[in-house]
């Protein structure tokens, strides 16, 4: 059972990224991918409110990780994209640009895991 919460969860986080993603594109037009920088932001902070406050009071609820935690997440998040766009940039010589959006999705991620765990 727990494969059909991942596919579930999964194909709503791939709709949702898309959404962010064709949303993002009729308001910017930038070389900065902003889509997918919220979208993994956006993950990773679901990720951790999920794993540090819910997972422990919804112990008996075996169908909330592998849908929210790997599904959603998973699909909703995307670090193939990720490494593509920043691979591009880098190629095409926006080595600053680049750099800032590998600097802004490291560190914006493990800050949000870190001060969802502090806050726990």
């Amino acid at each position: 059972m727990s494969i059909l919460w991942v596919f579930v969860g999964g194909g709503l986080g791939s709709v949702a990224r898309y959404t962010i993603g064709l949303g993002l594109n009729k308001w910017t037009d930038t070389l900065f991918p902003w889509a997918t920088l919220i979208s993994n932001i956006l993950a990773t902070g679901i990720l951790g409110v999920t794993l540090y406050f819910f997972l422990s009071r919804w112990q008996d609820q075996s169908w909330i990780y592998p849908l929210i935690a790997v599904g959603f997440c998973g699909g909703f998040s995307t670090f193939s994209t990720f490494s593509s766009e920043t691979m591009n940039l880098i190629t095409t010589g926006n080595y600053v640009i680049a750099g800032l959006n590998v600097l802004i999705s490291m560190v914006s991620g493990l800050a949000i895991l870190f001060l969802l765990q502090r806050l726990r």
